[in-house]
């Protein structure tokens, strides 16, 4: 890009700040991912069902879901359950929530809550549902069946007031290409009503490492760059509920570790957050609760030590790895 084309961006940006506010405000969201640009994708997170009803489901044993692959876990089904730490307000409500793609069921009745200030990790194979629940869940895809409440706010009937208390951090962000770093702040701020941005702004530029790219456009930005200023956009809100698809996906190490850091001060600061990712070791460190889900099912949710003691009956050196493995079967979904 020349340098006529960088000022000819960047003196209609403004301009742009408020069409693409207009554009979106109905939304209700504080990035756009590809998927909202008419990419219809979602089904390659679904995986058809080996029965053809739910009727037909395998039996459970304990948190699980139990199959002919699975006989290592029934033992554990005579553990006791660990106790549940106590909760915050929830406020997160999932019940009954499906949908289908044909004949491929990606969601089946998946229902969950969701506490101030948890972080849960949201795992299981690919294809297993994970990233439909999430745009389900961030109204990105319509509610087929069931319902999703954020902060007391239906996601269907309420839509702008759950919006406005939720963010979504999809996998590959895509930034307005005309708009500046700090311009994609001012755009957040004005979609949420932010009081005191500017100031916020700063905070979050310094602390995801953007200070120097505050007046890049979109278009300039690395893969890495993006997420930061993903990360960013939605923390600027101070959100009730964050959902984040593989957010440290592209970063450096030195990123990895100022995401991490964030992670856990958002989480302080009362936000509930549903983590999605393959790197358990990042969920390990920062989720005290976990939701698997398989072929669209969950099969287990709890705290991590109840899924470690499940597996493991009360062994305390089971990893995260090996609770994932017993419960897929160690392979992905076909």
């Amino acid at each position: 890009m020349d340098r006529g084309d960088h000022d000819g961006g960047r003196q209609n940006s403004r301009n742009n700040i408020h069409d693409e506010y207009d554009k979106s405000g109905r939304e209700g969201n504080s990035y756009r991912s590809a998927n909202q640009e008419g990419r219809d994708d979602e089904a390659a997170d679904a995986a058809p069902l080996p029965f053809s009803s739910p009727g037909e489901l395998p039996a459970t044993v304990g948190s699980f879901s139990v199959d002919e692959p699975r006989r290592m876990l029934l033992s554990a089904a005579e553990a006791p359950p660990a106790p549940e730490p106590a909760r915050g307000p929830i406020v997160l409500s999932v019940v009954g929530l499906g949908r289908t793609y044909g004949d491929t069921v990606a969601l089946a009745g998946l229902s969950f809550e969701l506490a101030r200030g948890e972080i849960l990790g949201l795992l299981g194979p690919n294809g297993a549902g994970k990233t439909t629940a999430l745009r389900s869940i961030a109204g990105v895809l319509p509610i087929e069946t069931g319902t999703v409440a954020v902060d007391g706010f239906d996601v269907a009937r309420d839509e702008l007031d759950a919006k406005r208390a939720l963010v979504w951090v999809p996998d590959d962000p895509k930034p307005f290409e005309t708009l500046t770093v700090r311009e994609h702040m001012e755009w957040t701020a004005a979609l949420y009503e932010v009081d005191g941005w500017r100031e916020r702004t700063e905070e979050l530029l310094r602390a995801f490492e953007l200070t120097t790219k505050g007046d890049a456009l979109g278009s300039e930005l690395s893969r890495g760059m993006r997420q930061k200023l993903a990360l960013a956009m939605a923390w600027l809100p101070r959100p009730v509920l964050a959902l984040l698809d593989e957010p440290l996906s592209g970063l450096d190490p030195m990123g990895i570790r100022a995401a991490k850091q964030s992670l856990r001060t958002l989480a302080a600061e009362g936000t509930a957050i549903v983590l999605s990712s393959h790197q358990l070791n990042l969920v390990e460190a920062l989720a005290a609760r976990l939701l698997f889900l398989r072929q669209g099912q969950r099969v287990f949710e709890g705290t991590v030590d109840a899924a470690r003691a499940t597996l493991a009956q009360g062994a305390g050196d089971a990893t995260l790895e090996d609770v994932f493995l017993a419960i897929t079967g160690g392979a992905g979904e076909q």
